[in-house]
């Protein structure tokens, strides 16, 4: 029995806190905190209403570390789930070090005014973590997350070689909106509009632009949205998919032995595109201050505040999410190849935990990963990237906890781009 300190009332934060509820043998006590209390008081009455617990809530300017600090020593969980805005990553780990509670979180900390999805600033947390003797865990949501623990399985139990990872990311829901993001659009929009990047080994010549040496290998960078995938998602159907950035990139390509290259594909409809596309011509997207009638503002805070919450759209939402990993290698000196995914649906999310299917892919397996370090399933002092973890005990629980999984054989026909 633990007590677990939620940062964030998303839509994130309302799957982390429902789920961390209908595990009670686990989490006894529950207190949710963020800027906007109001936020989390309509989540602890959904949470009552739904999974017959109390839970506490406060207040949080998660900015300050003192106010976190404050917070813990009040409350003194066992555990603290981040699920705020990725910019307040390094605040609350702050935090944590100075309490000595552990820390986990879904997404890798960025600078406000730079879009650099990179991890380089929490692994620099390493060596504080391990002399305080304490755990961070990073990255444990979908993707990253569940995504770089089908890896490890993979390279645990499926292979004896690696070659290559894709990680292929569906959602093939309707949510009634012209356009609209499924997560913070400030963090959506600057995540999709950087340059597609992937990671390959030194003796490879893929496409793309030569970009910075990492591990043994280096990243090959595309413009945006140029390589595209037409795949076939299990229950889902054909959806075009592009050839993205995502930080479980970096992380993979380290922690992956024999690796040849790994990359990332998002799919998007012809509507989402053009409509990024005509937000982006106009400056819409520019994450720098401009001047306007007197005071600065900037474009892409302008835009958040002017789509849907991402929270709002659960209601209405239907279809299916699909995320997997498509892996080759060898096992017992033949060729093999794998697709390890699974398959969500929004209008069942909704039902359960009052969320459409993106916020829940993301906040089942925070609270997995919490349940792994509270019941000592994972332990060490440190900061880890989620495959650097056992991938059993996990993947045993999400598939109970609302996520099962599926392994298929891929046919050797199946053309995967070069």
């Amino acid at each position: 029995m633990s007590k677990v300190l939620i940062i964030g009332a998303g839509g994130v934060g309302r799957v982390v806190t429902h789920k961390a509820a209908q595990l009670s043998s686990v989490f006894s006590h529950i207190m949710l905190a963020s800027r906007t209390k109001s936020r989390c008081d309509d989540i602890a009455r959904e949470v009552s209403e739904l999974q017959g617990k109390s839970i506490e809530t406060a207040a949080l300017d998660a900015d300050d570390p003192k106010n976190t600090v404050e917070l813990i020593r009040r409350f003194r969980p066992d555990i603290l789930i981040n699920v705020a805005l990725p910019y307040q990553d390094l605040a609350i780990m702050d935090a944590c070090l100075e309490t000595g509670v552990p820390y986990l979180d879904t997404a890798n900390y960025e600078p406000p005014d730079l879009a650099k999805f990179e991890y380089k600033w929490q692994w620099a947390y390493r060596e504080r973590y391990e002399k305080a003797g304490l755990m961070a865990v990073l990255g444990s949501g979908f993707d990253p997350g569940v995504t770089n623990v089908w890896a490890a399985y993979a390279q645990k139990k499926l292979f004896d070689e690696i070659d290559t990872i894709d990680i292929l990311d569906c959602n093939a829901g309707n949510h009634g909106h012209k356009f609209a993001t499924n997560f913070n659009p400030e963090i959506n929009i600057r995540e999709i509009t950087q340059r597609g990047k992937y990671w390959e080994r030194a003796d490879q010549n893929g496409p793309g632009q030569a970009e910075e040496a990492w591990g043994s290998g280096r990243y090959k960078s595309i413009e945006p949205m140029t390589i595209r995938w037409d795949f076939d998602f299990p229950e889902v159907g054909v959806k075009s998919a592009y050839l993205l950035y995502h930080e479980e990139l970096e992380s993979l390509a380290q922690n992956i032995r024999g690796l040849r290259r790994i990359r990332f594909w998002m799919t998007f409809g012809e509507s989402y595109l053009k409509h990024l596309d005509v937000l982006q011509n106009v400056g819409m997207t520019r994450i720098d201050p401009i001047e306007f009638q007197g005071q600065k503002i900037v474009p892409i805070q302008f835009l958040k505040a002017l789509l849907p919450d991402p929270a709002s759209l659960a209601k209405n939402y239907t279809g299916k999410t699909c995320i997997g990993d498509l892996v080759t290698g060898k096992k017992d000196g033949k060729e093999k190849r794998v697709f390890i995914y699974n398959v969500c649906d929004h209008a069942e999310c909704y039902k359960e935990v009052r969320s459409q299917a993106i916020s829940y892919t993301t906040g089942v397996p925070a609270v997995v990963g919490a349940a792994m370090m509270v019941t000592g399933k994972w332990s060490g002092a440190g900061v880890f990237n989620i495959e650097q973890l056992d991938p059993e005990p996990f993947l045993d629980l999400l598939g109970k906890h609302g996520l099962p999984w599926q392994v298929i054989d891929v046919a050797p026909g199946l053309t995967i781009p070069s």
